[in-house]
Formats: structure tokens, sequence, C-alpha cells
């Protein structure tokens, strides 16, 4: 089945209950959202973070550039529709950072407007040089996420990182944040992430993983499960690449012995067969889009004859 006529069957069993802004009504608030949709699908997936065996949702949701918008009512209304249905699909986990422009500050006006906030695991990173630098930034990024205490920081792409994580792990001693971590989009980096992995008590790294690029198997994610550290998945549809290989080709009949009916959930369920991977964190600002990458975390996984199947199935 083509991703789109995937995503218009979704929209009629779940998505559908959401507004339009076209429609001219407003959304449905949060609770009417989380009722009608908890009784119509299935639990997402949820795995532990190591470091304290809280569980999470399998699929995320990240904010880089689709949530960096202004006040235009529209793209508000569908990115506050966006959040609702990560929650009221089982979801919890986004993921934002400075870098992202108004990313933080929308996030966190529209989590606050929508009744959200105890509902989402915050997850943001602080991106600068210098102990006093990033300490404002980060103090500054509550502010904007509108919350009390991060449940994440990571020290993004590891810029000034051995500096920013003494912070981190004397705010985490406060109780200011809960967890700390690293990130990279980049295998370049992954060389001084590893030794970062062995020299402090992470409970988290960020990195990039998807089926055409899997350098991380090699030895992020061992380490990983070897230090006992949680790890979250960006760049798993490797900024649409995956989807222009796949354009012209059908689904394989086969993905659905692992409960898959999208190319979305087909490349999201790799991942995710993969057992040091905590949760994939997939940008969108859209509906739908959400709701099937929401999919992917609920039913069988591929099992490992499976993913060298999908391996040798993708168009090069």
């Amino acid at each position: 089945m083509k991703r789109r006529n995937f995503l218009q069957l979704s929209a009629l069993s779940v998505g559908s209950t959401l507004s339009s802004n076209s429609s001219g009504q407003d959304p449905l608030d949060s609770q009417e959202i989380k009722q009608v949709e908890r009784a119509n699908v299935a639990a997402i997936d949820r795995r532990p973070i190591p470091s304290s065996g809280e569980s999470l949702p399998v699929i995320g949701l990240g904010t880089w550039q689709t949530f960096d918008v202004g006040a235009e009512p529209e793209q508000r209304a569908e990115l506050s529709n966006v959040l609702k249905s990560l929650i009221a699909g089982g979801g919890s986990v986004i993921d934002s950072s400075p870098m992202y422009g108004r990313s933080e500050t929308v996030v966190g006006e529209l989590a606050e407007q929508a009744g959200l906030q105890d509902d989402l695991f915050y997850a943001t990173k602080v991106w600068t040089r210098g102990q006093q630098a990033g300490i404002k930034q980060m103090q500054r990024s509550k502010l904007r996420m509108r919350t009390s205490q991060m449940d994440l920081m990571q020290v993004h792409n590891l810029l000034d990182a051995e500096r920013h994580l003494e912070t981190l792990t004397k705010w985490k001693q406060q109780d200011l944040i809960r967890y700390v971590g690293i990130t990279h989009y980049h295998t370049g980096g992954y060389a001084e992430m590893a030794a970062l992995m062995q020299q402090y008590p992470l409970d988290f790294i960020q990195i990039n993983y998807s089926m055409l690029s899997r350098e991380a198997e090699q030895e992020l994610l061992p380490l990983a499960q070897e230090r006992k550290i949680a790890v979250l998945i960006n760049r798993p549809y490797e900024g649409g690449e995956l989807f222009a290989r796949v354009k012209e080709t059908e689904l394989p009949s086969w993905a659905s012995e692992f409960d898959c009916s999208s190319w979305g959930q087909f490349f999201l369920k790799f991942i995710l067969a993969n057992p040091a991977v905590t949760c994939v964190i997939p940008g969108t600002s859209k509906v739908h889009h959400l709701l099937d990458n929401l999919s992917a975390g609920r039913g069988k996984l591929p099992t490992q004859q499976h993913r060298e199947d999908m391996l040798a199935f993708m168009p090069s």
C-alpha cells in the first residue's frame, strides 16, 4: 500500500477526530482526543530507560524546521493537533533545541494552551560554547518550553561537550533536569561520542540511524547497550531520501508479516527492530504523518531475516 493511501485510511479511523482549520471548527480539546483515540487504537510499545527503568513510547516527535513557525493561526492549529495526537496515540517524547529557531517557544506555548504539559517528555539541548553561556541558554530553554524541570537536556552535536556535561551532572543532582544526554547527526561525531559514553554517566545518546545510515550498528549501539544508555534516533527518513527512493515502488506484501502497511512504518520498524534503540523521533507538522509514525510502534517487528530482506528490497 502506498504511504498516501495508508494515511488517508488512518485519517478516517483516528485523524478524523481532529477538526481541520478549513472546517471552521475549533480543534477538539486534549481530553476528548485522548478518550476517542485510546478507545480506537492499540497501545504503542514502550521501552525502558536503562538508567532508571522508566519506560518511554518507542515513537516520539522531532521539531527541527516543523515547529519553527510564527503566529499564523492555521500553522499553530495544525501543530497543536499534532501534539494532541502524539499524546492521544500513546506518545510523549518531544525533542527540540535552541538551534531550531522558534521551535522551543512554539512547543511550550501550544502544550500549555492544550493542557499537555504533564503528558509530555520534554527533551532539548544546549548549543553554545562556555559554561555561563550554556547555563543561560538552558535556563532560557526551560522558560521557552514552559517547564520548571526539563526531562532530558542534551549537548547538541557535542559542542563544548565536556564543559556542559559538568554543568548537567550538577543540574541532575539538583533535580533541575531528570536525564543527561549528548547528540550528533553524523558519523563524523561518532568517535568523540564513544569516548564521552565511556567517560561520563550518560542517560541518553541521540544519533542518526536509518536503512541508509547503519554505521551506528558497528560501535555506538552495542556500546549503549553495554553502558546502559538509552538511545534516541534522529533522521530516520534521511531527510526524505528514503521516500524518494521508493516513490515508484509498491510496499512488499511480506511487510504484513510484521504489521507494516506503509513505507513510513517500513523505515521506522527497521530501526526499532534493533533492541538498542529506545525511541525514534521523526519530525512532522502533519497529523496524518504523525499517526502513521505512531503506527510503527504497534504490532510485530521485523525479524533479522526480515531486516536482511528489507535491505535487499530497497532500490539503490
